[in-house]
């Protein structure tokens, strides 16, 4: 059986890396877990000895498989995040919410984007060759990449360049499926 420190190092990597792979800080991972932002910091430190409510919020808020923690594998069977359990950004008038696994950050991101009137989403350059494919489901949004600039009504899909500076503005309430590859 593997001592108190190496799981303790297990699983303070396998919590760490999780909440890095879903672009979360410690601070959003507090919120969504409800888990103290110095707690999460301690944990994953190796410095705390988490209860297992305190684990099973982050690892729900992770949305990691309990079970499955310190081997680092995935659950067998079909993997289900409830819609009152995925992950949640609020953004200058944007809810982002995390519809992607956390494995596939950096490579094939899916985020539903739903837009206050007149907010922006506005992002720095992405990495080179990175690409988005947005759907717009409802209202208007406009979309610049670069020096570009498209008018997006519902149904529309838009892809463009990320790796430049670029932007999602509404006119008036809007929603949309967001796909980032190879941030």
């Amino acid at each position: 059986m593997a001592d108190r420190s190496d799981i303790h190092d297990r699983l303070a990597a396998s919590l760490r890396a999780a909440r890095k792979a879903r672009g979360l800080s410690l601070d959003a991972a507090a919120k969504l877990s409800g888990v103290s932002r110095s707690m999460v910091s301690q944990i994953e430190r190796g410095e705390s000895s988490p209860t297992v409510a305190t684990l099973w919020a982050l690892t729900q808020a992770l949305q990691l498989d309990f079970a499955g923690l310190l081997e680092g594998r995935p659950a067998p069977g079909i993997e289900v995040t409830r819609a009152s359990q995925a992950p949640v950004i609020q953004r200058g008038g944007v809810t982002i919410r995390i519809l992607s696994a956390p494995e596939s950050v950096g490579h094939h991101e899916v985020y539903e984007l739903a837009f206050r009137d007149g907010a922006r989403l506005t992002s720095d350059p992405h990495s080179p060759g990175c690409r988005e494919h947005l759907t717009l489901l409802e209202g208007r949004l406009t979309v610049t990449s670069g020096d570009a600039t498209d008018q997006l009504a519902p149904g529309d899909v838009a892809r463009y360049p990320a790796d430049r500076p670029h932007e999602i503005a509404a006119q008036g309430p809007a929603r949309a499926i967001l796909i980032v590859q190879d941030s």
